[in-house]
């Protein structure tokens, strides 16, 4: 069985505070597109569970990687026979993008479907959510109001269908643990709820990602393709997530796709919204 997991950008990022767990409080709108990678599992051919990777080189050891975690946590708890996962990555990793995570949902969503568990969606977001805080909503897949450590989720209106995504993934990796160490959380002025309700041309003054200023100050390259962005007439552009990806939403393909050659040395992505 195969499904295509795909990426997803934020739509505004507030650290809100730091919790005494040592994890922090956000506000995000998480925004699924469609740049995928693709899995596939079937039922072992040996005598173990394997996990074969293909694509953008994965490095991670198989037993700590969130696919074959998704696994072995339903392997545990509903006895699962033995199976084979292939995992193609597309996605970039240390974008902002969350591919690891939307891996390991659809493996969840694969084994409930291949093995006939009946889990509905809300109970396999709840297993979701212990492996990564943002896996939950790769379950449901459809924008998303994220609050407490990404993992309370709340349907949203957003909708950017008809617009136009560059994606650029400069050749930088930023660790998440190190983008939090270097944030000052606090509440934001205004709404996350209010500023999206607003036209997208008023985003840029309202919107902000608060991993920004200290991603940007360590790697002020990402700074420049984000107004690089903007100069090729994005209507918003921001980083996703803790990076290192940035995007700008285009009113039409083409011009997406003009701006997308300015970025002719590093990864770049036109993605229809």
């Amino acid at each position: 069985m195969i499904k295509f997991p795909n990426a997803k950008i934020n739509l505004g990022l507030n650290i809100v505070n730091r919790r005494p767990d040592g994890y922090h409080n956000i506000e995000t709108v998480f925004y699924p597109i469609a740049l995928t990678d693709i899995v596939e599992i079937v039922k072992a051919k040996g005598e173990l569970s394997t996990l074969t990777t293909s694509g953008r080189p994965v490095d991670c050891p198989v037993e700590k990687n969130l696919v074959m975690k998704a696994y072995r946590s339903l392997e545990k708890e509903f006895n699962l026979p033995l199976v084979d996962i292939y995992l193609r990555k597309n996605i970039p990793d240390g974008a902002g993008l969350g591919g690891g995570s939307s891996d390991a949902a659809s493996v969840m969503l694969i084994l409930n479907e291949m093995f006939m568990l009946n889990l509905s969606k809300e109970e396999l977001a709840q297993r979701a959510a212990r492996l990564g805080a943002d896996c939950a909503f790769f379950i449901y897949n459809t924008p998303m109001m994220a609050t407490g450590i990404g993992d309370i989720l709340s349907p949203t209106e957003v909708q950017l269908k008809g617009k136009t995504l560059l994606l650029v993934k400069p050749n930088v990796s930023v660790p998440t643990a190190v983008a939090y160490s270097r944030v000052t959380p606090k509440p934001s002025d205004i709404e996350l709820t209010n500023i999206l309700s607003q036209p997208i041309a008023e985003w840029k003054n309202l919107l902000k990602n608060d991993f920004e200023p200290s991603v940007f100050a360590a790697h002020p390259e990402l700074a420049d393709i984000k107004q690089q962005i903007y100069d090729l007439g994005a209507v918003y552009a921001s980083m996703s997530g803790s990076g290192s990806s940035i995007f700008g939403i285009f009113e039409s393909a083409n011009m997406a796709e003009n701006a997308k050659s300015a970025f002719a040395e590093i990864d770049a992505y036109v993605i229809n919204l």
